[in-house]
């Protein structure tokens, strides 16, 4: 099922929060029980997941490729392990473009499992930190500056898969978009032994846009964060479409905007997933904007991730 996600998770708590309230505290007992009875299982093999506990667009997957060629430079032999979900078939795509070595698994334990018969030495969880049945000993959580915790409130009230106390099980914060010293001093209250980071977007293919009447095409989690990216970049956007996150574009749907485009004498531009997600109709001159993730204090970052090959391995 696709659905958007609803405005009302980014705003101040108003009447549609407080009426799910029921549903979300459901949501949180639920997990609570799952907490107590699950025991995590112990691998023989680093394990480093990067999850969120906003849901969707907190740039997990970006992390999870960047932290995967690092630490091949650094000499390690990495793999990225997804869950496999059959609408999500845009992300893994967009992996392998970047990055080969990629395993998807209905059952994360069952995919650690085969991979400990491979040559791999270091697992990335890509997604998992509600996954109470593995040990991790590494846990990446991200944010997005724009929406950091939305409302603050538990699904379907608000964004949250769980609440901020989460944190206490966390390692590193990694927040793309600009320092937050209120939010870092909310979050040490919590656990004061996280170490926080920064990331950016940096787009690497602007002059291919500049000059242009931009229409612009977006399904991903928080589609506003690309638009921003693009008009922060000086580029401009004369149209957005928005679609779901891995809503699949049907290929009547994207020529529907490709004759749009044409008759206006619009350039196309759209996320590397949307790309992935119609790649298959072979429609030409489509194209989209190419970014790269930066962490600052990015040796510092490394050498933390490092830190478990040394403790433990």
């Amino acid at each position: 099922m696709n659905i958007k996600k609803p405005n009302f998770w980014d705003r101040k708590i108003g009447f549609l929060s407080i009426i799910l309230l029921p549903f979300s505290l459901i949501f949180f007992i639920v997990n609570q029980i799952k907490k107590k009875i699950i025991k995590g299982k112990k691998f023989n093999i680093p394990i480093i997941c990067i999850g969120n506990i906003y849901v969707g667009g907190t740039g997990k997957t970006p992390a999870s490729i960047f932290l995967g060629k690092e630490l091949k430079k650094l000499g390690h032999k990495p793999v990225i392990l997804r869950k496999y979900y059959k609408n999500h078939l845009d992300e893994y795509n967009l992996i392998k473009n970047h990055f080969k070595d990629l395993i998807l698994s209905i059952n994360r334990i069952d995919g650690i499992e085969k991979l400990k018969n491979l040559s791999f030495d270091t697992i990335i969880l890509d997604d998992g930190f509600q996954d109470h049945s593995i040990k991790k000993d590494i846990n990446i959580i991200c944010f997005n500056q724009n929406q950091l915790i939305g409302n603050g409130m538990i699904i379907p009230s608000g964004p949250l898969r769980e609440g901020l106390n989460s944190l206490k099980k966390a390692n590193i914060i990694l927040i793309n978009g600009k320092k937050n010293s209120e939010f870092e001093n909310k979050i040490l209250k919590i656990n004061s032994e996280l170490e926080i980071f920064y990331s950016a977007y940096k787009p690497i293919n602007l002059n291919e846009f500049k000059k242009k009447k931009l229409l612009a095409v977006a399904g991903i989690g928080n589609p506003e964060n690309f638009f921003q990216l693009i008009e922060e970049n000086e580029l401009r956007i004369e149209k957005k479409i928005v679609f779901p996150d891995h809503f699949q574009i049907s290929k009547n749907q994207f020529q529907n905007i490709i004759k749009e485009a044409k008759y206006k004498n619009y350039e196309i531009i759209m996320t590397e997933k949307d790309y992935f997600k119609i790649r298959k109709y072979k429609f030409k001159n489509v194209n989209y904007l190419k970014v790269m993730l930066k962490i600052f204090e990015q040796e510092r970052f490394i050498k933390k991730i490092n830190e478990i090959y040394n403790e433990n391995y």
